[in-house]
């Protein structure tokens, strides 16, 4: 199992960027699969997470609205669309799966047994 995150970088409060997590070793139709985060000092936080089987979707409530996770089975790649970015959302952002998971909410509060590498995105004028 391996996950490769790419997209982030650089974007003014209220900007857009949209990371990518292409995976190998299995298809993105039945895990969990999801985004954390780690902000300078903070815990790490699972803001969004997607069952692949059911497309049910969770967010944490600090992203609720502004981001969308996806996924595109063809390419075996699952995406975070991140609007209306905030000073707050910088952080290093990490893909995540476990086979062992199929719940997105599941995947969110718990710790994941496959991870990509990180992201970095900060927001900042």
């Amino acid at each position: 199992v391996q996950l490769q995150a790419s997209g982030g970088g650089l974007v003014q409060p209220g900007g857009s960027l949209r990371l990518s997590c292409s995976v190998s070793g299995f298809l993105l139709n039945r895990p969990a699969v999801g985004w954390f985060r780690q902000a300078p000092g903070k815990e790490r936080e699972g803001v969004s997470c997607l069952s692949t089987w059911n497309d049910i979707t969770h967010y944490s409530d600090s992203v609720k609205g502004r981001f969308t996770i996806s996924r595109d089975t063809a390419k075996n790649t699952f995406y975070l669309q991140m609007d209306n970015l905030r000073s707050d959302d910088t952080g290093v952002y990490y893909c995540a799966a476990d086979l062992g998971h199929s719940s997105s909410y599941a995947l969110c509060t718990t710790s994941p047994s496959d991870w990509g590498q990180g992201t970095q995105v900060t927001v900042s004028s």
